[in-house]
């Protein structure tokens, strides 16, 4: 589980940081233009949110409480990864260890 605290926990660092990045040196709407008016960029962007709809049923199917569930997913449409991994993260610590708890949330096996 440590190992598994530590990928999230970079992952966090590291979407940080190109956030930043991103956010003080580019132009999200120009730098955006470009991205959809490339073939690839749209190849790209369909990727990226079907993973955030995997990761959002995810999300959906361990949390107790659906809204929440559904706040955690809008949010993740917008701040992407940098969520997710936040998410990872959180819920390493309150699985104390368990990775059935983890995957798995309150469907967790008994």
């Amino acid at each position: 589980m440590k190992i598994s605290k530590l990928i999230a926990l970079l992952g966090l660092i590291a979407m940080s940081a190109a956030l930043v990045y991103g956010f003080t040196v580019g132009d999200f709407f120009a730098d955006g233009a470009l991205i959809v008016a490339n073939p690839w960029g749209i190849v790209s962007l369909v990727d990226l949110y079907t993973g955030f709809a995997l990761f959002g049923a995810w999300i959906y199917y361990r949390e107790a409480n659906k809204l929440i569930a559904l706040v955690w997913i809008v949010i993740l449409m917008g701040l992407g990864f940098w969520l997710a991994s936040l998410y990872v993260l959180v819920n390493l610590y309150k699985s104390n260890g368990n990775y059935s708890k983890f995957f798995l949330g309150v469907n967790k096996a008994k």
